[in-house]
């Protein structure tokens, strides 16, 4: 047993709960004062990877994890600096025996916890890290070659047979040294941010399980029927939950269960596909993990060299929801507006500007990133490698979503349209769903297309054909 005049760092990331945390959990079971951290990143400005409504969202969940903390007797430590160097300081100034954290699953984190280690080891300090952003580690499932998946379906073969573990107890008391400074809770502005306009999902962990229980009372019996449709709030939307780790994916996927065990045989397949979304996200996880080179080139070798032709005006009109394609538009909107784009939308609009605007997908992966408040890089990076046509058990290059056939099959009678285009508020919907003839506007104040799909879809089929042939030839 430890000495009560030492403590252990809990170094917090991407975890930002006191409920079913394993790090927490370690940390506190040896009866040590617990040292919970969080360092902010010191850029300023502008970052490829993150964006005002991102960083809002995190300082309302670190608002939240405090209080949290303050109910079981412990205090959130803010520090602003490297992490590395403000783990020394903090170890020298708690007498720290133990360091825990979470594992992060990027390449990114693994290169600070890498260094972790290292001061730990330098200091003599216990360095621990747990499994929690996954149910299963992506080492742990492999083929019988003991090789990555690079498929899906027989991924999710080896996952589903997998036993899961379940949910973590949290500790009922904390103490935390008194002596240990900290800086206020942040706000944007430590980002050189100001709060933006936006309709973001209330922070912090409580809201978090409130939107767990209506997705699982409400909505997953019902998921497979309705999740494509965006005018419908058919989807589970706490996807930013599990980003910031306000929910554990062992609650997550054991209340899933639950409900399933329950449910009458319509159900159960509803809930069967929602199950399969959550071994997608482990399946890109277990991607980036066993080939990081995705987040700086195509998966698919055969498609590394591409040549992307599209131009930044473009570009710009795609940002800002100006296409002229309505369900395009009304997507890049939404995520304007919320920091959170519709599944099925997020593929179109994805689709649109490596097909259609022949921009590259890396362009688009991070404005998304910049914007979306569930940005995951895993997820990110598969669903854009996905639509390009280059990733991991991705959409075949011919494979080549018509946005106006997507808006009469998914949207219908134009509510989603127009309830993030204003503009086209007193147009027909059925004009939503073919390009006008003479290419004029749908609206006076809304612009006409910026190109015509069929012509940019030759154009695409051709650009992918004859690189095929030049690398063939190599």
């Amino acid at each position: 047993m430890y000495s009560k005049k030492i403590a252990a760092i809990l170094w917090y990331r991407r975890d930002l709960r006191t409920q079913d945390n394993p790090a927490l959990l370690h940390a506190a079971k040896h009866g040590l004062p617990v040292v919970p951290v969080y360092f902010l990143s010191n850029w300023r400005g502008g970052h490829l990877w993150t964006g005002s409504k991102r960083q809002h969202f995190l300082c309302g969940c670190l608002k939240a994890l405090a209080r949290d903390l303050e109910s079981l007797g412990s205090r959130l430590i803010i520090r602003q600096e490297d992490a590395v160097a403000g783990l020394r300081r903090l170890i020298g100034e708690s007498c720290a025996v133990a360091m825990h954290f979470n594992a992060d699953p990027d390449p990114y984190g693994k290169i600070m916890e890498a260094r972790v280690r290292q001061l730990c080891a330098e200091l003599g300090v216990e360095c621990h890290a747990h499994d929690n952003v996954t149910l299963h580690r992506p080492d742990a499932v492999l083929t019988r070659n003991s090789q990555p998946y690079r498929i899906f379906t027989p991924y999710s073969r080896t996952w589903l047979e997998l036993p899961k573990l379940g949910p973590f107890s949290s500790p009922e008391r904390l103490s935390t040294p008194a002596h240990l400074k900290s800086l206020p809770l942040p706000t944007v502005e430590n980002w050189g941010y100001q709060i933006p306009d936006a309709q973001l999902p209330e922070p912090g962990a409580d809201a978090a399980r409130k939107r767990l229980q209506r997705a699982i009372s409400e909505k997953i019996l019902a998921y497979g029927d309705k999740r494509d449709f965006p005018a419908i709030d058919g989807t589970s939307r706490i996807s930013q939950d599990l980003r910031f780790g306000l929910l554990s994916i062992r609650t997550v996927y054991a209340e899933v269960i639950k409900a399933r065990s329950v449910a009458k045989p319509t159900g159960r397949a509803n809930i069967d596909i929602f199950i399969k979304e959550l071994i997608w996200r482990e399946f890109y996880f277990s991607i980036l993990h066993h080939f990081p080179n995705v987040l700086d080139e195509e998966f698919n070798a055969d498609w590394r060299g591409l040549p992307w032709t599209g131009k930044e005006p473009l570009f710009s009109a795609w940002k800002n929801g100006l296409t002229g394609f309505p369900i395009v538009d009304a997507g890049m909107r939404e995520l304007l507006a919320t920091g959170h784009m519709h599944n099925r939308v997020r593929m179109i609009t994805a689709m649109f500007l490596t097909k259609d605007l022949h921009i590259d997908w890396k362009l688009g992966e991070s404005h998304f990133m910049q914007n979306l408040v569930d940005g995951e890089i895993a997820s990110n990076n598969g669903g854009w490698q996905w639509s390009a046509g280059t990733g991991a058990d991705a959409a075949p290059y011919f494979r080549i979503q018509n946005p106006w056939s997507q808006s009469a099959r998914y949207d219908p009678d134009g509510i989603y349209i127009r309830r993030w285009i204003p503009e086209l508020a007193g147009v027909n919907p059925s004009r939503f769903t073919q390009p006008p003839d003479d290419g004029s506007p749908l609206a006076p104040e809304y612009p006409a297309p910026c190109l015509d799909h069929k012509t940019e879809r030759a154009r695409t089929l051709a650009i992918f054909k004859h690189h095929r042939e030049q690398t063939s030839r190599q």
